[in-house]
This record gives structure tokens, C-alpha cells and sequence, in this order.
């Protein structure tokens, strides 16, 4: 099966390009941007025709330029999220007016109305004031939850996942899924580029089979969880649509490193009162560095994130019974002396060793990077492009239900404990690329974006090649050995 996905998105064309093109725009895409629009008026209301209208994004120095057309109406379309930015009204023969200190939420169509006064008639101070209300506005595009950067740095995250964020909207089950639709209905976009997850299995997100994040947490700037939008920009679903916007450079140098530890020293060993038998060593790291900065101030910018994670997981929460009593709490009825005997056997007679069949450990590793550029090209058009990419894989025992005895299940439980080369390895690979050109003019905006994703999903067995081993005591498994036989199988190329 090819996973190569290729999409090219225009909005708002000219007659000439817009015929090719078009047909592309509903497929699925994220807002990358926002807006702000309004009305300019004199201290008597009448409209201020050809009033100038400059926007400035204070990190970046990124200038946004527009005109006031009949009836005294402007509009700034395809902004850079976040802020904060300088709003400047002026025209000739009145006093300009400056908003500081705006803020543009993902997808947000701020409105900001002036009045000017005459130049020469000094006036009482003018307070002008954008509407606060999070939910009821005449911006909103239809029911959405906006996660801003402020809330993105300061909400916990356990897993450091915008899973977390995403559970802030009310329709949200707390498990990715939203207004009780399959999680595999939804669409999730980066940047505004197509980032389901082409395999259809197990998660709804490229790398959720592996319990990766396709993109480091502290890249993340803005989240937008929408579940019916008025954009007609985003479509291709019938759950919810999470559109991602990752940060950028700014005319300031930053950078971070960080490390997250846990071991077992740090998680309890006592369910409900009794110890947990199965207690390997374990651990977990997640660690990485960010770098952002000016390759040209106002006018080229860089921002990089890489990271890696290992997780060490116990492959089993049973232990085989020692025989010096009946199955407890954490100890599976399949005798220790038996299993011994069933692995001495395949080593001596078929020179085959199924592996241990307790104590050991499940890897859980990823490597992922994110390069991003911005490029003013003039005050009328900019550029953006983004580089993604990931390397994860997981460990996991064979198949719990297939081949089983009476569907009773291969362990490891109380009842069957399997051995561990008859387990598997998950692969989720990722390159992911996308360009996007945001243009404005007087009469019209234009949006150009195309995105490129290679995904390769696969399965590794942990036995070379062996016939399949099932063996069963009073009608249920006892235990599983050899080479997995289905799940490898499953192959994304």
C-alpha cells in the first residue's frame, strides 16, 4: 500500500490558476492563520475611505499592510498566529490610532473598529477595546476550542502530548474523541498539512501505534479543536477537526534543553493494597533542545526542535507460579518447572530458544526533529516552510486473542504466559513536508499551500523464522511460543 501523500491547496485564486487547483481546498486542511478586520470611521461616523491600515508582529517585525475600502471597512487576512502585534490606523488630516498589545488566536477573525479625530480638534482620550468573550463573538467560525500559547506553556501534561490540550474542549471524551464520534473519524492537521494516520488501525494520529508524538510537545503553539467550522477550508470529517499550528522564529535567539526522568524508584509496587510480584528495573527519558532565531532580521527565521524518547516497560505483569502455592495476585497458574522444561526442550531438540518467559522488558523508543522556516519576502507576501520527522517503534507481545484456545486469550495473564520472542515490534516512519505562501493585495488574498507525507508503518518479529507454538491446559492457553505469524504482515509502504 503507498502512504506517500501529496496535496495541493489554493484559496482565493485568481480566475487564471483557480481552475487546476481548486478541486484540492476541501480535502481535509487546517488553518494555518488568523485575521483582523473592523471599521474606520471620524468622530461623526462617517466612513474613512483609503485610510492605511499597518499591522506589525513586534517579534518578528513582520509587517501586514492593508487599505480602507467603501463603507470604511478593512481587513488583514493570512496573519501569523500569536503576537503581540502593533495596530496602526491612519489617514490624512485625523490623528492615527494605535492598538497595542493584540493577540490573534488560530483561525480567529479579530474585529477592531476606530474613530478618528480631525487633527486640529483635540479630543478627550479614545479607548478601543476587541471583544473578550472566548465563546460568544461575532468572529467565531462555528463551535471551536482554542488552546492559546499561554495555555499550552502553563496546563500539565503527563505524556507532554497535545492529547492533553485537546481534552479542554467539552466535547472531548478525554480520550480523543469528540461529541461521541469514533476517534478514527477526526482529522488532524499540522501546520496545516494532512497528519492522519493512513494505516487506519489502533489510533487516528501518524505514530499513536507506537505511543509517539509525531512532533515534540514544545514545538507546539496553538491548537484548535473544531467539530462543525463555517471554513470551508476544513472538511473530510465527521468527528472533530484538531489543526496544530507549530511556533516559528522571532528577531530574538532562543534556545532550550530539557529532560524529563522517571524510574521504578518512582512508581508505586502496591495495587489495592497488595505488592505487584512482576517489578523489573524500569525507566523512562524524554529529552531534547529547541533553537529559533533570525537568519535575517524582519526577514528570514529559523526554528528547530529535536527530541528522543526510550521507555522501558515490564513484557509482562504476571510471573509463572514457583509452585509453593495456588495462582495470587500477580502470579499466573502456569508452573515456573514447566515453562523451564518447554524451553529446554526447543533449545536441545530444535535448537531453538523462544526467549525468556518473565523479567524482561518492552522497549518504547522515538526520534523525531521539526526545522521550520519564514521568509518575509515583501510586505505583501510570506513564506513558510516545515520539515517533520519521526522515528518510532514499540514493543508488544503476540496477539492476545488470535490462535488462542477457546478465544481465552495468550497472556500474558493468570492463565497463559507467552514467551517473549513470540512477541513483536511496531514501526512508525514519518518524513513530512510542507510550503505555504500567504499573499495579499487590495482587492484580494491568495493562499498557497502543498504538503508532502511519507509514511512507512511495519512490523518486526523478535523469532527468527519457526513454526507457530500453541499449547493449551484444560481448554485455555498456557502459553505461546515461536514466530508471529499475522501481525507482521501488516506493511505500509
Amino acid at each position: 500500500m503507498k502512504a506517500s501523500h501529496l496535496l495541493v491547496h489554493a484559496s482565493r485564486l485568481l480566475p487564471l490558476c483557480a481552475l487546476p487547483i481548486v478541486p484540492a481546498v476541501l480535502l481535509g486542511q487546517g488553518v494555518t492563520t488568523a485575521s483582523i478586520s473592523g471599521l474606520v470611521t471620524d468622530e461623526k461616523g462617517a466612513p474613512l475611505v483609503e485610510a492605511s491600515v499597518l499591522a506589525v508582529h513586534l517579534p518578528s517585525g513582520t509587517q501586514y499592510r492593508a487599505f480602507v475600502r467603501a463603507g470604511g471597512v478593512y481587513d488583514v487576512p493570512n496573519m501569523r498566529v500569536g503576537g503581540p502585534y502593533r495596530l496602526t490606523i491612519a489617514a490624512i488630516g485625523f490623528q492615527p490610532r494605535t492598538q497595542e498589545d493584540v493577540f490573534l488566536n488560530l483561525g480567529q477573525n479579530l474585529r477592531l473598529d476606530f474613530r478618528l479625530a480631525r487633527q486640529a480638534v483635540l479630543l478627550e482620550e479614545l479607548k478601543v477595546t476587541a471583544e473578550k468573550h472566548e465563546v460568544l463573538n461575532a468572529g467565531r467560525t462555528g463551535a471551536a476550542t482554542f488552546i492559546d500559547p499561554d495555555k499550552v506553556a502553563v496546563l500539565p501534561s503527563i505524556k507532554r502530548s497535545t492529547r492533553d490540550l485537546t481534552r479542554l474542549d467539552p466535547r472531548s471524551d478525554g480520550n480523543f474523541s469528540f461529541a461521541g464520534r469514533n476517534w478514527l473519524y477526526n482529522n488532524i492537521s499540522r501546520d496545516g498539512s494532512y497528519f492522519n494516520n493512513p494505516f487506519g488501525l489502533d489510533d487516528p494520529a501518524p505514530g499513536g501505534q507506537t505511543n509517539a508524538e509525531p512532533v515534540p510537545y514544545d514545538a507546539v503553539e496553538q491548537v484548535q479543536v473544531s467539530v462543525a467550522p463555517f471554513d470551508v477550508r476544513q472538511g473530510g470529517f465527521t468527528g472533530a477537526n484538531i489543526n496544530t499550528v507549530t511556533k516559528s522564529g522571532t528577531n530574538q535567539f532562543r534556545g532550550a534543553i530539557y529532560s524529563f526522568l522517571r524510574n521504578d524508584a518512582l512508581q508505586g509496587n502496591r495495587v489495592r493494597g497488595l505488592d505487584v510480584v512482576a517489578n523489573p528495573d524500569l525507566s523512562y527519558i524524554q529529552s531534547g533542545f529547541a533553537f529559533s532565531g533570525p537568519l535575517i532580521r524582519n526577514k528570514l527565521f529559523f526554528y528547530a526542535n529535536a527530541e528522543l524518547e526510550r521507555t522501558d516497560d515490564p513484557g509482562t505483569n504476571f510471573v509463572a507460579n514457583p509452585g509453593t502455592g495456588t495462582p495470587g495476585f500477580g502470579v499466573s497458574r502456569v508452573q515456573a518447572r514447566i515453562m523451564d522444561s518447554i524451553r529446554t526442550r526447543m533449545i536441545q531438540q530444535y535448537q531453538y530458544d523462544p526467549g525468556p518467559y518473565q523479567g524482561y522488558t518492552h522497549a518504547t523508543d522515538n526520534n523525531k526533529l521539526i526545522a521550520k522556516l519564514d521568509w518575509n519576502i515583501n510586505p505583501n507576501n510570506n513564506l513558510t516552510f516545515r520539515y517533520n520527522f519521526l522515528d518510532a517503534k514499540r514493543d508488544l507481545p503476540p496477539h492476545p486473542f488470535v490462535l488462542s484456545f477457546n478465544n481465552s486469550g495468550r497472556g500474558p495473564n493468570q492463565t497463559s504466559v507467552p514467551f517473549c520472542k513470540s512477541g513483536y515490534a511496531i514501526n512508525n516512519n514519518l518524513h513530512s513536508f510542507a510550503l505555504e505562501v500567504n499573499s495579499r493585495a487590495t482587492a484580494f488574498a491568495n493562499r498557497f499551500f502543498s504538503s508532502y507525507n511519507r509514511f512507512r508503518d511495519f512490523r518486526q518479529p523478535f523469532s527468527e523464522d519457526f513454526p507457530t507454538i500453541e499449547i493449551g491446559e484444560g481448554g485455555v492457553s498456557y502459553t505461546t511460543l515461536g514466530h508471529e505469524p499475522f501481525s507482521i504482515h501488516n506493511i505500509l509502504v
